[in-house]
């Protein structure tokens, strides 16, 4: 299943600042909950 997900202008601009070369804004965003993942930042604990 495919979602979409709409940003601001001025997030998009935030994050293609970040990419490195041929990355798209989609990559990043998936490296960057796999980060949240592994610190468990995501995990609710007591619930």
């Amino acid at each position: 299943m495919t979602r979409t997900v709409e940003i601001d202008d001025d997030l998009a601009e935030r994050i293609e600042g970040h990419l490195e070369d041929d990355e798209t804004i989609e990559e990043f965003l998936r490296e960057l909950v796999s980060i949240y993942e592994q610190e468990g930042r995501f995990l609710q604990e007591g619930a």
